[in-house]
């Protein structure tokens, strides 16, 4: 009872803010069709649930499998395969709310910034997003905060629990996302915190390197279980699409940075806003004080960045967000010294709502018109109005659970990895009455199989993006085809359009 007493004020904002991040992240949560990416996530996780020889089964596509495992998990609890997927973003957001709270408190020795940093989390669109979708990159974030605030302790506090936690951290990063290896890489910038002043301070020094070194190899241990699959070689193959390796880089080591770099300050500012942005860099001329810290959370942000920004190839906003978030804390320490600053609390109030504006005007329109929300238009695109989003699975879904209570059908789909078949598979894939195959590439003639299913049961072909041979998102004319259901996908044209195969 003494700690409630003592904690009141906190225990109560702190269960504001969390109702709030609830109810914010559960709100209108499937109003986002399914994505390609998430629709093979949620797939993967229906398969190794089943089979435990498929656990793996991620890495076939060079992908680690922790998100898959906790899909695993929230698929044995919640019915709707999708909602289950996009749970365990929620409740990883949850844990990053958290650790935003212990790593602002623990930085700047400071409660109202932790609380602070925790309602800059719940109202960053960032994380809005990524929150609410069955993607890896709310479970990344959670393990970069996680992992950081260990280092500022391990620093600090140079103990053994710390370092074995904080290796068990990166660890289960490690199994999330490569990106993970940041947080090992800057680990001797964190020597910024280290106390020098002591005595002892070589000793301990010396004691830190040995704790930063049992930290790592817990990490690569934790890591090398993924060798137990012959697909483990598949991750630098896929990495290698979305950065370039080091001897490609050489060739070529300036041409793609001012680009790259100029796109990430298009997402940060967006995401972020402006107004927030610059509140952040603000910091260092706010207060003397904790410089040191400011500089070791500003490199936890930029160092990444500048990271991505040499070596990246294929990039996009969720990228970055893990890396964004060290920032908030930031923000935070802005915000306590800027309102003791005002004399007045009115005089504040309007700072802030002046300051918000941009951040709460995006989260309205994410939660409520998704198209509308200042946010980078790729994701946009991806998440909505372009052929990778799933517009149009819902209705064609139960299309044809209408059709297969008639009788056994069979549904031939444009492609054989991501949204199609997967979509399809994570809702029909246990109905007896319904068979689902992949087709790729579309040529002028009707494939084989699908003719021979068509003059057995009713058959289905399903498009939803363009073919060589195709008009928009139309199937080729010279198939046996009768279009039955054409939906539009999104605001750049594209349709998801059933046909039903004519008997020949």
């Amino acid at each position: 009872m003494d700690f409630f007493r003592k904690h009141k004020f906190e225990i109560i904002i702190l269960s504001a803010l969390a109702l709030t991040y609830f109810v914010s992240r559960f709100f209108s949560i499937l109003s986002l069709p399914i994505f390609t990416d998430e629709a093979i996530y949620v797939r993967w996780a229906q398969i190794a649930k089943q089979d435990a020889n498929w656990r793996f089964i991620s890495l076939t596509d060079g992908k680690q499998p922790m998100l898959i495992w906790l899909m695993m998990v929230s698929l044995r609890i919640i019915a709707d395969p999708l909602l289950a997927g996009r749970i365990v973003s929620v409740g990883a957001g949850f844990l990053t709310l958290i650790g935003i709270y212990f790593l602002g408190r623990e930085v700047f020795k400071s409660n109202k910034i932790g609380l602070i940093s925790c309602a800059l989390y719940v109202i960053f669109p960032m994380a809005l997003v990524y929150d609410r979708m069955a993607l890896y990159d709310s479970l990344v974030g959670t393990f970069a905060v996680w992992a950081l605030l260990l280092i500022v302790l391990l620093v600090r506090k140079v103990r053994m629990d710390i370092a074995l936690i904080l290796g068990m951290v990166i660890g289960g990063g490690a199994l999330t996302k490569t990106n993970a290896f940041f947080s090992i890489y800057l680990l001797p910038f964190s020597l910024l915190l280290f106390d020098w002043s002591k005595k002892t301070a070589r000793s301990r020094l010396l004691r830190w390197v040995g704790l930063c070194l049992i930290s790592v190899m817990l990490t690569y241990g934790i890591y090398s279980v993924l060798r137990l699959s012959p697909f483990f070689h598949i991750i630098d193959e896929k990495n290698a699409i979305f950065v370039y390796p080091f001897k490609e880089w050489l060739n070529h080591p300036f041409e793609f940075f001012i680009g790259n770099m100029r796109a990430f300050l298009d997402w940060i500012s967006r995401y972020l806003t402006w107004p927030l942005l610059s509140i952040a860099f603000l910091s260092f001329f706010l207060s003397k004080t904790f410089t040191r810290e400011k500089i070791t959370l500003l490199l936890w942000f930029i160092l990444p960045i500048i990271a991505l920004g040499f070596f990246g190839r294929t990039l996009y906003p969720r990228f970055i967000f893990f890396m964004i978030l060290p920032l908030l804390s930031l923000i935070a320490y802005s915000l306590e010294n800027i309102y003791l600053r005002f004399n007045k609390t009115y005089l504040f109030v309007i700072f802030c709502f002046l300051f918000f504006f941009l951040a709460f005007k995006t989260d309205y329109l994410i939660l409520t018109d998704f198209t509308k929300a200042n946010i980078p238009g790729s994701d946009i695109n991806q998440y909505l109005a372009s052929w990778p989003a799933g517009g149009g699975i819902k209705e064609s879904v139960e299309f044809f659970e209408r059709e297969a209570k008639k009788g056994k059908i069979y549904i031939a789909t444009e492609g054989t990895f991501g949204l199609m078949p997967y979509a399809y598979e994570i809702y029909l894939v246990n109905n007896p009455n319904i068979k689902i195959e992949g087709y790729w590439p579309i040529g002028d003639v009707l494939p084989a199989k699908v003719t021979e299913e068509s003059k057995k049961i009713p058959t289905y072909f399903v498009f939803y993006q363009s073919c060589d041979s195709c008009i928009g998102t139309e199937a080729p004319r010279t198939w046996p085809l009768t279009q039955v259901l054409k939906i539009k996908k999104g605001e750049d044209g594209s349709y998801l359009t059933v046909y039903k195969v004519n008997k020949i």
